[in-house]
């Protein structure tokens, strides 16, 4: 019983930046990772970034040295800091929570939000 609320999408020129944040609620207890996926459109979802309770951190190629991942409090608010974007990064971003476990009363170890529009164009 875990609640993700993303923020932050918008639409953004060709080499701005945007910050998404997302917020979990509810039983989190612990968890093993949180992360970003994102579906461009016509696409598959795909994992942008993901980042470990212990702060390890993992990204996809394409956006190796522009995209940040980081936790602010108690490792329950994760944000994506998307630098240089390009047309490409358009997409629904959404944020997962993995528990790594299935806990008693719940039927799943895994939590996705409702995503947030990022649109690069000029």
């Amino acid at each position: 019983q875990v609640q993700l609320v993303e923020s932050g999408g918008g639409l953004v020129q060709p080499g701005g930046s945007l910050t998404l944040s997302c917020s979990a609620s509810g039983s989190i207890y612990s968890f093993y990772s949180m992360g970003w996926y994102r579906q461009p459109p016509g696409k598959e979802r795909e994992l942008v970034a993901r980042i470990t309770s212990h702060g390890t951190t993992n990204y996809a190629d394409s956006v190796k040295g522009r995209f940040t991942i980081f936790k602010h409090n108690g490792a329950s608010t994760v944000y994506l800091q998307m630098n240089g974007l390009q047309p490409e990064d358009t997409a629904v971003y959404y944020c997962n929570l993995d528990r790594g476990f299935t806990a008693i009363g719940e039927t799943t170890s895994e939590y996705w939000g409702q995503g947030t529009q990022v649109t690069v164009s000029s």
